[in-house]
């Protein structure tokens, strides 16, 4: 019975996961899209995570209401610092590098995440690696194999596979700056950092998590930190006043996608995955990303598929798969131990009551 309901447990994870990857992988298509139509990068931030915390409090204020630890100065400190790296920096630093970049680019350089994550949560004790046994090695050639399949989609086009698109859905494309010059250097530089700010905040929320389990009301405190923080900043940013102002429908809907479905639903869902499978495992998904921006390239912005994603694709399943199964024999392992230890501590226990025959 145990087994079955951790088989479910797994099966809502692995989904949510995959559901949140479609979710980001959206966002970065229809981000790129806000910026073609002319949307403010900053004015974008801010109504973006705006229309996020108007869906997400009310929700945390009702459904968390008996459930919310209390505030202490320090929570606040770190409420404040999580909102400084996964809201402020890693949402400035990704709308500057998708500026300079296309998004399957982008995509793809977020995918040093995992990598990035797998360091980050070792170091801090927070992901446990055994290099000698033969779980801990799968995780680490799963981690790299998904990272290595999504670089073969960006480097490796190989024949094509589909023609270009011209239906009545393809958006229109803005300059994409491909030459080696310097803004394409400035955008590769930007987006590690994002990646640095996105690995941090999801290996120091971990631990913050644990003192404040309320995941909706810790989800909305940073959020309303963060939007704090980015109105803070955004005059010296945007002091274009015509540059805050929502001119078309088109507008509007990207703004609301990335609040409210990215933002306000996908953010709370990696959240939780990450207090079930930890940030190693969600950050193992993030390859996925490029196949399916690839995907809706090509279905929205007209771009070309190619053999080289579908080797890629099949090199990043197999990567999946690793973690995924070194992650089960992992906590089997650590619930047969677990057992062992209780075991023993019973026999001592009857020992030291009834002595020895």
């Amino acid at each position: 019975m145990a087994r079955e309901e951790g088989a479910k447990e797994k099966v809502k994870l692995v989904a949510a996961v995959l559901a949140l990857e479609m979710l980001i992988a959206g966002f970065h298509v229809v981000s790129r899209a806000a910026l073609n139509m002319g949307v403010s990068k900053m004015a974008f931030l801010v109504y973006r995570n705006g229309s996020a915390l108007a869906v997400v409090a009310p929700f945390a204020y009702f459904l968390e209401k008996k459930d919310r630890p209390p505030l202490t100065l320090l929570l606040m400190a770190e409420f404040f610092m999580l909102a400084a790296v996964g809201t402020t920096f890693t949402q400035g630093f990704y709308i500057l590098g998708l500026y300079y970049l296309s998004p399957t680019y982008v995509s793809a350089i977020q995918n040093s995440v995992p990598a990035i994550t797998f360091v980050m949560a070792a170091a801090l004790r927070i992901e446990q690696v055994n290099i000698k046994s033969g779980h801990g090695v799968a995780k680490i050639a799963g981690t790299v194999a998904t990272i290595a399949g999504a670089t073969i989609i960006t480097l490796y086009k190989g024949m094509t596979l589909t023609r270009d698109s011209e239906g009545t859905h393809k958006l229109k494309d803005i300059n994409v700056i491909t030459s080696p010059g310097f803004t394409w250097i400035a955008g590769c530089l930007i987006m590690f950092l994002n990646c640095l700010c996105l690995s941090g905040w999801m290996v120091l929320q971990v631990p913050v998590l644990k003192k404040y389990p309320a995941k909706l009301s810790f989800f909305t405190i940073t959020l309303a930190l963060g939007l704090i923080q980015l109105i803070a900043v955004a005059p010296f940013f945007e002091s274009n006043i015509e540059r805050w102002k929502v001119h078309s429908r088109g507008e509007l809907f990207t703004i609301l996608y990335a609040g409210i479905v990215v933002l306000g639903l996908a953010w709370y869902v990696m959240i939780w995955c990450i207090s079930k499978g930890g940030p190693l495992f969600v950050s193992a998904f993030q390859p996925l990303q490029t196949v399916m921006v690839a995907i809706l390239a090509a279905i929205f912005l007209g771009d070309r598929l190619y053999i080289g994603g579908v080797i890629g694709a099949v090199i990043i399943v197999g990567g999946l798969y690793c973690v995924l199964w070194a992650k089960g024999k992992e906590t089997k392992s650590n619930s047969d131990l677990l057992a062992e230890r209780s075991l023993a501590r019973n026999l001592l226990h009857e020992e030291s009551t009834y002595g020895s025959p």
